[in-house]
């Protein structure tokens, strides 16, 4: 890591508070890297050697059956992934791919390991991490329980809306694919939905989403205001 980029790092929630001493070992022997769109950085059942952070771009966390492969999860910056593996030494139950040109930190599991257990401020930080990681898989698994194929995506749009701070016109984070896969569904039953949403306040054009009657859509959606608050 080149020493322009470690005030930039520094400032992360994860490094933020830490002891300055153990920070400085750490970032001695992290790597900063831009990776290109679609390389698959981790695999299911691989050993987790290193902690990734992603500082800019996107990642796919995916799982294969065979021939069938299925989104878990999106990553969005600032994030780790995946730390549970990298904090006790297991194997991977994900596999992880760019979606973009990604800038991402990588440090050295074991290295990680040594200063967590020396670092409270690094482990409480480790541990936050860790817990936000869990409520957002309680808040998709409510979501693929509680909500038909068409709310789920009417909520998706609804949660994407809200993080870019209320634009009533943005694209899609991900190739539909990609998209549907995520909320359970399949390429053809998006398709359909994305044609019913225009009944429900929301067009969708290519990757273009227009939020044109917010009224309708939330009534379609059914927001949580606990369990939809990211």
């Amino acid at each position: 890591m080149r020493a322009e980029e470690i005030p930039e790092i520094s400032s992360l929630p994860l490094f933020a508070t830490m002891q300055p001493e153990v920070r400085d070992e750490i970032f001695g022997s992290a790597f900063l890297q831009v990776f290109p769109p679609q390389l698959t950085m981790i695999e299911t059942g691989g050993r987790a050697d290193f902690l990734h952070i992603l500082i800019d771009g996107l990642v796919e966390l995916f799982t294969v059956d065979g021939s069938r492969e299925v989104t878990m999860q999106l990553v969005r910056p600032v994030s780790s992934f995946i730390l549970a593996a990298a904090y006790t030494d297991q194997h991977y139950l994900m596999s992880a791919r760019t979606l973009t040109a990604s800038r991402i930190l990588l440090i050295p599991s074991q290295l990680l390991r040594g200063a967590i257990a020396r670092d409270g401020a690094l482990a409480a930080a480790a541990m936050t991490e860790l817990a936000m990681r869990y409520r957002n898989i309680v808040r998709s698994l409510t979501d693929m329980k509680m909500r038909q194929t068409l709310e789920r995506l009417a909520n998706f749009l609804l949660l994407e809306h809200t993080r870019l701070d209320g634009a009533v016109q943005f694209q899609l984070p991900a190739e539909k694919r990609v998209i549907a896969s995520l909320l359970g569904m399949t390429a053809e039953n998006l398709s359909r939905a994305c044609s019913t949403l225009a009944g429900h306040g929301a067009i969708v054009s290519g990757p273009t989403v227009q939020i044109v009657d917010r009224t309708a859509l939330e009534a379609l959606a059914r927001p949580d205001p606990v369990v939809d608050r990211h």
